[in-house]
């Protein structure tokens, strides 16, 4: 079995590399030491340097992927989100791969729905389409007619699609440790990261179940919604390769012409497609990743259906946060806090130079200075965001290159639709409701006891932690190795602990020195001579709510209490 195995990844891999060589970039290949391994004919190199000689990179790239087949296209497609870690001139390229692919068999069809259901389709289909109404690089739907006579989408797995990704992952995840162990350029950008998110997701897209799942968490949102519908999943004809949902009829949503002459109101249709997105997006943090107008319909009861949960994206509250600070910076033209709310977005790396961000920040700040905020869009903002991380290897989580993704497939879904419609002005009210929760006292409070909670557990913890510390001094076994920026942060995060603990220590002590002046003066019935004419407790309940109000205000302002 695993000579097999072997065999095919050799197979598979001299395909790899005969590709890269024929689009202009076998120099990586020789730099693998692959070449000579796999014996690669030179007239490879011949038709790579042609290509290269008439085509750019982005172009080369996406041919590149196109030859390989379904494993690499939905690795392009994947990758076209992901602007903060690719040039933008690529991802140009990446936008137009198309999934070209060939209808399989009905009888392949029928094979797999009665293995995977384990029933013969006649007793469980009272009618099964032949013919699919839609194919994909991963799978095709089929229309089909249940015995209780509701009408179905089928969403059938191609056969053994799932072990050829399978080996076209396992080839490039070894290619990529491979490049970041030959090459610099390799290490320096994570390659084997990136490749890692980039299969990730590929496998989650491979996973009907983990639709349907998706598909059921945004239709609880909009179960009360009537202008939304989220088809219905039928869980008993549903498995990881097959997926079964209520049949929709209706006109997508890049068919304007259409969309007039059936009487429906653009505009309206619009509204409701960026309401629905925003719910999603900064109140449920969690939104369809793909809304492009294939899987956007307007069904003639004035619902607009929302289809394929393949790809989702997940935002924490924090993040959400986040999102919305980025934007009231931006309307604020506030250099500083777009500084900051990129740095709380991702991981900035140590070698980062504060004055080319601030500069590239700048820029991006008076590009949209001169733009009204009606005509502000966000999903551009956001993607010029995203450049700029690029630019400075700011790593940004996988979700929010998603969220960029979506806002901009909205965008030009709406724009189509209603050219006049304000997209920020409808996201304003999301974005308030956002920033009002967020110092709600109620959240305020929630968030303090559980700081309150973990320095309550540091300290517990602090007699041991020492105890054991010393063991290992007196043991000799000791070492510390920090480096000057690791150094730096543990200095900054101790010192931030410290002013902490000093400040409430003297917030308390006040309140004890007051609470003696109370009893006392209370025991003696006056106060004492030398402040008999201060009003001593006034003043110290003053000064004592004065820092308390402070210490709340910096909590507020950093937002790292």
């Amino acid at each position: 079995m695993m000579i097999k195995k072997r065999i095919r990844h050799l197979g598979r891999l001299r395909d790899i590399v005969y590709a890269f060589t024929r689009h202009g970039f076998g120099y990586i290949m020789k730099e693998l030491g692959l070449l000579d391994l796999l014996s690669v004919p030179k007239r490879l190199f011949a038709e790579g340097s042609k290509t290269k000689g008439v085509r750019t990179t982005g172009e080369r790239i996406r041919m590149f992927l196109e030859e390989l087949g379904p494993t690499f296209i939905k690795i392009g497609q994947i990758a076209s989100t992901r602007p903060d870690i690719i040039p933008a001139d690529i991802i140009q390229e990446l936008v137009k791969l198309q999934d070209k692919v060939s209808l399989f068999s009905f009888e392949d069809v029928k094979k797999i729905v009665e293995e995977e259901l384990a029933d013969p389709m006649e007793s469980l289909f009272a009618k099964f389409n032949e013919t699919p109404i839609a194919a994909a690089s991963i799978g095709q739907v089929h229309q089909a007619v249940l015995l209780t006579g509701e009408r179905v989408a089928i969403k059938v797995q191609r056969p053994n699609i799932k072990n050829v990704i399978e080996t076209d992952l396992e080839i490039l995840q070894e290619l990529a440790r491979l490049a970041e162990s030959r090459l610099d350029w390799a290490k320096r950008y994570q390659v084997r990261d990136i490749v890692e998110e980039l299969a990730m997701s590929l496998r989650q897209e491979l996973d009907y179940e983990a639709e349907a799942r998706n598909s059921e968490r945004v239709a609880n949102s909009f179960k009360d919604n009537p202008k939304v519908l989220i088809p219905k999943v039928y869980w008993e004809y549903t498995t990881a390769k097959i997926l079964t949902m209520e049949y929709v009829e209706g006109i997508k949503l890049n068919d304007i012409e259409k969309l007039h002459q059936e009487g429906f109101d653009t505009k309206v249709i619009g509204e409701t497609v960026v309401n629905t997105i925003f719910q999603q997006i900064l109140i449920d943090g969690f939104f369809h990743g793909d809304p492009h107008p294939g899987n956007l319909l307007a069904l003639s009861s004035g619902e607009i259906a929302f289809m394929d949960f393949g790809i989702v994206g997940r935002l924490s509250p924090e993040m959400r946060y986040h999102v919305a600070s980025f934007v009231i910076a931006m309307m604020k033209q506030n250099t500083d806090e777009v500084i900051q709310t990129i740095k709380h977005m991702g991981l900035v790396p140590e070698t980062v130079n504060h004055e080319r961000l601030r500069a590239d920040v700048d820029q991006l700040r008076e590009k949209y200075s001169t733009i009204p905020f009606s005509n502000m869009r966000i999903g551009r903002a956001v993607n010029d965001l995203f450049t700029v991380a690029f630019r400075h290897r700011i790593k940004l989580p996988t979700d929010l290159t998603i969220l960029g993704k979506t806002l901009l497939t909205i965008e030009g879904v709406v724009e189509r639709l209603a050219p006049d419609l304000s997209i920020i002005k409808i996201a304003e009210p999301f974005g308030t409701q956002l920033i009002k929760e967020r110092y709600h006292p109620k959240h305020v409070v929630e968030k303090i006891w559980g700081q309150v909670n973990e320095y309550g557990e540091i300290l517990n913890e602090l007699p041991k932690t020492v105890k054991e510390i010393t063991t290992i001094v007196k043991q000799g076994k000791m070492k510390i190795e920090l480096t000057t920026p690791e150094l730096d942060l543990f200095m900054k995060r101790m010192n931030k602990i410290s002013n902490r603990l000093s400040f409430s220590m003297i917030l308390l002590s006040l309140c004890i020195l007051i609470a003696g002046m109370i009893i006392g003066t209370a025991i003696a019935g006056k106060p004492p001579a030398i402040l008999s004419k201060i009003p001593a407790v006034e003043i110290g309940f003053i000064i004592v709510i004065t820092m308390f109000l402070w210490l709340l205000f910096s909590i507020f302002k950093s937002g790292k209490f």
